[in-house]
């Protein structure tokens, strides 16, 4: 293979937007690999609508939403790589490709990691009792039923109730599935309103709030799972022989320690600033590795902003992470990304997440004591992210130490 100049890694909305767009501007050549057999990561085994809303501005099916980002990247002239691993990327910027052809070695002038996220299973969410079969994440169920056409089961229990337990009670119902109820810790949903009330009425879904699953039954097969309200402390045990593990991101960050890249503690992606530089130089992140449960879409546009200042940093040189601010934030709030500021290069906007809901919607940029920003939010919702715009830190002083965000 003639070393490319970018290697991308993950053919998702992510990996697929930015290779099209560094393509697009000349950059070339791009290779864009990925360890599934077919591009287009989660949203090809989504059969349902609402895929291409922010960047292509029209909505889709998932999997026409996939197979329209992979011809898009191909027609502009990337090289898609399937069924293949980034075993290593060395120190010298070399990387060890494993394959179908077997082992290559290329040296990349620029590394894109777009890797995506993935949901917590049972065995990490501490969900103790017996070990049956039945049990699923969101993504595994959809490769269940929408790729391999495989039985799932009669009666389900969701776990969640934001944006993809609802996609997942979709799949269920695809499947010939009745989802018997949602189970959320939370005082409520966190989809937006039309597709809990679809949830709930249209398909009888009942969602149990401020309620936990404290325990999974069955020898072989699930036969019930035991809900515990958090208010009252009382168990129900409930009759399912499914049971669908859905949200709880966690970023695919595996090769971006192997390539020590710093680590952004509250979201567990790497450390970027507006424009996906990491703390290595030539190494870029985008998309839901950086913040992870995002929307396709989301992640298509943060692929293609990455892949614009990656454009006008090969000619100039590469370069990592500027020092910038630091960005921190106070609870409700959770998280920011990205969580580098460079005053005289602010991205468009923030995304912050808060983790429980509030009727506070000021957020509020403070420096060394002295507040330096605000801005009105919409709704502060948990597991969805808020839009804050960059000029919230256009009056920040470089050289002023870190910002703390905050809601008032």
């Amino acid at each position: 293979m003639t070393d490319p100049a970018v290697l991308v890694v993950g053919a998702g909305p992510a990996g697929l937007s930015a290779a099209r767009e560094l393509a697009v501007h000349g950059v070339g050549p791009v290779v864009v690999v990925d360890r599934e057999s077919v591009a287009g990561g989660v949203p090809r085994h989504c059969d349902h609508t609402g895929f291409g809303l922010q960047d292509l501005h029209r909505s889709v099916t998932g999997p026409a939403y996939a197979r329209h980002l992979a011809t898009r990247a191909v027609n502009a002239g990337a090289d898609l790589r399937l069924s293949t691993t980034v075993a290593e990327v060395a120190p010298d910027g070399s990387a060890m490709l494993v394959g179908p052809a077997g082992i290559e070695v290329v040296r990349p002038t620029a590394v894109l990691l777009a890797t995506g996220a993935r949901e917590r299973p049972r065995s990490a969410r501490l969900v103790p009792g017996d070990r049956p079969a039945g049990v699923f994440t969101t993504g595994q169920l959809q490769q269940w039923v929408l790729l391999t056409d495989l039985p799932v089961g009669r009666r389900a229990v969701v776990v969640g109730a934001e944006h993809v337990a609802y996609s997942a009670v979709l799949t269920l119902r695809h499947a010939g599935v009745a989802t018997v109820a949602m189970v959320t810790e939370l005082p409520r949903h966190q989809t937006v309103p039309a597709f809990a009330w679809m949830t709930r009425l249209g398909l009888r879904v009942p969602l149990l709030a401020r309620s936990r699953v404290s325990a999974l039954h069955g020898h072989g097969r699930l036969k019930a799972v035991d809900v515990t309200d958090l208010v009252t402390g009382t168990v129900d045990r409930v009759e399912a022989d499914t049971v669908v593990f859905t949200g709880d991101w966690v970023p695919d960050n595996e090769l971006a320690r192997r390539m020590e890249v710093g680590i952004e503690r509250a979201t567990r992606g790497p450390r970027t600033d507006g424009w996906g530089r990491t703390t290595r130089a030539g190494v870029l992140a985008a998309g839901n590795l950086v913040h992870p449960g995002e929307t396709a879409g989301i992640a298509a546009v943060a692929g293609r902003t990455a892949a614009r200042r990656l454009v006008d940093d090969l000619g100039r040189g590469t370069r990592p992470i500027a020092a910038g601010l630091g960005l921190t934030t106070e609870w409700p709030l959770v998280s920011v990304v990205p969580a580098v500021g460079d005053p005289s290069d602010l991205p468009s906007r923030f995304l912050v997440r808060t983790g429980a809901f509030t009727d506070r919607r000021l957020v509020v940029a403070r420096q060394g004591g002295g507040e330096i920003g605000r801005h009105r939010l919409r709704h502060s919702v948990p597991n969805r992210s808020l839009s804050v715009p960059g000029s919230l830190l256009g009056a920040a002083d470089a050289d002023g130490g870190p910002v703390e965000l905050t809601l008032n």
